[in-house]
């Protein structure tokens, strides 16, 4: 069996890939590693991923290359020909789409078309996709469900990840592909992203500099350990969707259909206050943190909270790593990496 993952240096795809290499899993991967954050850290994940490769006598074969590259990434599925796929690969960031719009444009509707298109034209058995939490956007009930209307996004990203949701439908109805969407919800943990506020408070704190807490702090946040949602996605994987035969066309449910596609939530169903979070990284640390409160920024949401009841009926698993426990493991990882 080889998979494909793109993003596979990304922090999702580098845990990710790992676990499949050692589930003896052979996994082609895509990567642009660009400069979106530090390359470096990238880079030493990847290192990480060849080393792994090696001791466990499995096949991990990197690609340097954009996934809007579609004459590229076609030559790569027409040489490897891979059984699954798993679409990582995004533009990622809430604010940076303020920024810059067209990055999110090319990599997660035109990149996003072209990894969709060469899975139908190589019949792939199971196309997986990084969907997101902000596809929810101004919505204020709390928990999310997946059967909860999604029309009402509040950033340019998440607008890119329901666009992601519904050219998935539209193939999975056209084609019979089977896809699966998984909305993820704040993922953190060792080999994270430094744009996001795990690494941000971690890296300030422990410099003795201020954080920024949006909000004034008057945020919760469903934070989800890479764990947690690396083992949601190796089951998932193996669990291709099926057509429904029971769709109700007059009450149509948004996270499934009668053509092999589903929609899940990821998330650890326990949302945190961000100033709860904050106080668990000044105890892993044993720092005191410089707060420094802020207003809300643009394309942000006061609140998160994952319903994942239609997750744990289809995997028979629910994520469910302690805040406490998840972020020891990323301040223990940090100050290793970083000495």
């Amino acid at each position: 069996m080889t998979i494909l993952i793109t993003g596979s240096s990304g922090f999702i795809g580098y845990h990710l890939t790992k676990r499949l290499l050692k589930s003896k899993k052979n996994v082609i991967g895509i990567d642009n590693l660009n400069s979106y954050y530090d390359i470096n850290l990238k880079k030493a994940r990847l290192e990480e991923l060849h080393k792994i490769s090696k001791i466990e006598k499995v096949d991990f074969t990197f690609f340097k290359e954009d996934i809007e590259n579609y004459k590229k990434i076609e030559t790569i599925f027409k040489t490897h020909q891979p059984k699954k796929v798993v679409n990582l690969a995004a533009q990622a960031g809430v604010r940076y789409s303020l920024e810059n719009p067209s990055a999110y444009i090319k990599a997660n509707l035109e990149g996003f078309g072209n990894i969709i298109e060469l899975s139908r034209q190589y019949s792939i058995e199971h196309l997986v996709f990084a969907s997101s939490s902000s596809v929810y956007g101004g919505n204020q009930k709390l928990p999310f469900n997946e059967n909860d209307n999604v029309d009402h996004p509040v950033s340019l990203y998440a607008a890119t990840k329901k666009a992601n949701e519904l050219i998935a439908h539209s193939y999975s109805h056209l084609y019979n592909l089977p896809v699966t969407g998984l909305r993820f919800f704040t993922v953190y943990g060792p080999w994270g992203r430094p744009d996001m506020a795990l690494f941000l408070f971690t890296k300030a704190i422990l410099n003795n500099e201020e954080i920024n807490i949006y909000n004034h702090g008057k945020m919760t946040r469903d934070f989800t350990y890479i764990d947690d949602i690396v083992e949601s996605l190796s089951r998932i994987i193996d669990k291709a969707p099926e057509s429904d035969k029971n769709f109700n066309h007059m009450k149509p449910n948004p996270s499934t259909s009668w053509a092999p596609y589903k929609v899940f939530n990821i998330g650890n169903s326990n949302p945190t206050q961000l100033l709860d979070y904050i106080e668990a990284i000044e105890k892993a640390t044993g720092l005191k943190a410089k707060r420094k409160y802020m207003p809300m920024q643009p394309g942000d949401v006061e609140n998160t909270s994952a319903d994942t009841h239609s997750l744990e009926d289809w995997i028979s698993f629910k994520p469910n790593t302690s805040i406490e426990k998840g972020v020891t493991e990323f301040v223990s990882w940090y100050k290793i990496f970083y000495g």
